[in-house]
């Protein structure tokens, strides 16, 4: 047999697989017949794996406009009867809060599984958000697997158990699952694909405060069942050890940093330890089997005391005597690691560490200051750094006629382009949200005098760009709003949107015009430039600026690693720029200081330019005043 792929129906064999191909597995294991997305790191791939094999296995996969719409797009198809799904990172749940709370009261007909990747340590986000609590304000329950392979038998599971009990589950993964890579063991994929079926049925589904009223008990009664059932789910499980003086609670992917801490520290025999598969609601039965068994316990969770207080609450309701640590001793910021468990069991049990930690860190520190630092930046080639530099020329000279010392305010937005936060752009003066720069833009504008460029993406744009747009147009702000229109969501894995002009299973669609809709919206200064053709994009955001009221540029150039692709699937070859020497002031540094292009570098006391890095897209040469750059065909 050939070796198996994601789709294949092959019992029993073994895949290699990301975490959140395993999650995808799952669904696809479980019979998902609908799966929606709003693109977001670390939860991206989960439905781009299932929009490569949607027309396969007759799934229907698409990329939304934002979270709120992917899961109203899996409830809709819930409410008909079939199985269906929608996945998003910690704060795009923050997007679909508003449905995720009606949505529980309505229940489940066909299995509904909300996927939430959480990210400890904000690798890619803009906080640390823990999702159990608001499965916690909404009766969700959440399963929380402890590796790849749980993730991909948990979820196929968590179809049957929404089905079961009539409610929307969620599955919790962290960024060491979504992004980890291990073998998973393919179970049997299910074959059956129901016909959606919508019976009206206005009691349960407009929720109105009558309706409201009437679902809540039945939403508690769903619930009550669930932590009924929960000390008997296969994800739960107590391993108690006689005589043993401390007992481990440990959730998720903690439970595997905690067995290889307990072997690390050789507490085998004298610890009891409790998985936790369930945060909410919890195994109320064997935690207090574990609570009566020991004098102390140690909690180890990612991020918060979720369910650290929720024993602590139990051991004071019983008046049990048993002592509970967890965020004392356990980090309570960022992602855990056996290292971490390692030091909370010592400091706990007083074991003696395998190893001296303490001094690889000094090693580390060392080290480190030996190296040079190498912030993120933009890629060699990328449109955006033209975009911020018209940008720039353009809000300092109009910033002249608002007197001496006024900066040009830049709110900024979720996206590649947060990387301009850094010199020498320094283009990016917030960051609060997904559309959040044109918001806060319209609160700056009553209250400050200063030039206000607010920026995001294109698919950003479609996803919480247009309120504020339209927001800024009614209330008359003056700001200037700037698409950064690559034609890529191009952050998290060049996922189409609605300007792509094509879905996320390869189908023709729409391409829809951001300058189209900031006219239809009532914007008075609407223009498209070029940032490839500085001076031209400058001198029409300068324009955009001075308008009174809000003004829309749109700067559309393609994403230079797309772009770059496209060139060599053609056969095209690139023709990179250097530096002439001869004419090059070694004083000057204008390329490195205004543009921070990697591509461009300091040899010994010259700058030139590395070719294989550079993409040919001609920005240098317009910032450089001694006209010492130029491309290689013209030598």
């Amino acid at each position: 047999m050939k070796e198996p792929t994601i789709s294949s129906d092959a019992p029993g064999h073994r895949f290699f697989a990301l975490g959140n191909e395993a999650i995808a597995r799952g669904a696809i294991e479980a019979g998902v017949q609908v799966a929606a997305a709003y693109p977001g790191t670390p939860s991206s791939e989960i439905v781009g794996t299932l929009a490569d094999v949607a027309r396969e296995l007759d799934m229907y996969v698409e990329w939304s406009t934002n979270e709120k719409v992917a899961f109203e797009v899996a409830l809709g198809a819930s409410i008909c009867g079939v199985r269906a799904m929608s996945a998003m990172k910690h704060v795009g749940v923050n997007v679909a809060h508003d449905p995720l709370m009606t949505a529980s009261h309505i229940g489940a007909i066909g299995g509904f599984v909300v996927v939430v990747a959480d990210d400890p340590w904000a690798w890619s986000s803009q906080n640390e958000q823990d999702s159990r609590y608001i499965a916690l304000q909404g009766y969700i329950p959440v399963l929380e697997p402890s590796s790849v392979q749980e993730a991909k038998d948990m979820i196929a599971d968590a179809f049957r158990l929404s089905e079961e009990f009539g409610q929307l589950f969620m599955l919790r993964s962290v960024t060491r699952i979504s992004h980890g890579r291990g073998d998973i063991v393919l179970g049997e994929i299910s074959r059956e694909r129901r016909k959606g079926s919508f019976k009206k049925d206005a009691d349960r589904l407009a929720y109105v405060p009558r309706v409201a009223r009437l679902n809540k008990p039945l939403m508690l009664e769903r619930f009550r069942r669930i932590e009924e059932a929960a000390d008997g789910l296969p994800y739960n499980r107590l391993e108690v050890k006689d005589g043993a003086g401390l007992g481990i609670i440990a959730c998720g992917l903690s439970y595997s940093y905690t067995l290889e801490a307990v072997q690390w520290l050789g507490l085998e025999n004298g610890v009891s330890i409790l998985k936790i598969g369930t945060p909410h609601p919890l195994p109320r039965k064997l935690i207090m089997e574990l609570l009566r068994s020991v004098p102390e316990v140690l909690v180890v969770e990612e991020l918060d005391p979720f369910v650290e207080l929720h024993v602590k609450a139990m051991v004071g309701e019983h008046g049990i005597p048993t002592r509970v640590h967890g965020k004392d001793v356990v980090p309570g910021i960022g992602e855990l690691s056996t290292r971490k468990v390692a030091e909370a069991l010592g400091a706990v049990t007083e074991s003696k560490l395998p190893v001296d930690f303490a001094g690889l860190d000094r090693l580390e520190q060392e080290a480190t200051s030996l190296l040079p630092s190498r912030p993120p930046a933009l890629c060699p080639g990328c449109s955006h750094r033209a975009s911020f530099r018209a940008i720039s020329l353009a809000a300092q000279r109009a910033a002249r006629e608002y007197g001496e010392g006024v900066e040009p305010i830049y709110p900024g937005d979720i996206g590649c382009y947060t990387l301009a936060l850094t010199p020498p752009q320094n283009a990016v003066d917030t960051c609060v949200c997904m559309g959040g720069s044109f918001g806060l833009a319209n609160g700056m504008a009553h209250v400050v005098e200063a030039p206000i460029i607010a920026h995001l993406g294109d698919s950003t744009f479609f996803h919480s760009g247009i309120p504020p747009l339209i927001n800024a147009v009614y209330n008359k702000a003056n700001i200037t709003m700037v698409v950064l229109d690559n034609s890529a969501t191009a952050m998290t894995g060049f996922q189409p949107h609605p300007g792509t002009g094509h879905t996320a299973t390869g189908d023709e669609a729409v391409s829809l015009k951001a300058e189209d809709i900031a006219r239809a919206c009532g914007v008075g200064f609407v223009e498209v430039v070029d940032p490839r053709d500085l001076k031209a994009a400058a001198d029409i955001i300068e324009k955009a600026i001075r308008f009174t009221g809000p003004a829309v540029v749109v700067s559309r150039a393609p994403c230079a690693t797309i772009e770059l692709r496209e060139k060599r699937q053609a056969g095209e070859k690139v023709i990179p720029y250097y530096i002439d020497q001869d004419r090059c002031d070694a004083k000057c540094s204008a390329c490195i200081k205004l543009l921070g292009c990697p591509a461009i570098i300091k040899q010994d006391e010259k700058k030139v330019i590395d070719a294989p890095l550079c993409t040919g897209c001609g920005l240098c040469p317009q910032v450089c005043p001694h006209k010492a750059i130029v491309q290689e065909q013209s030598r």
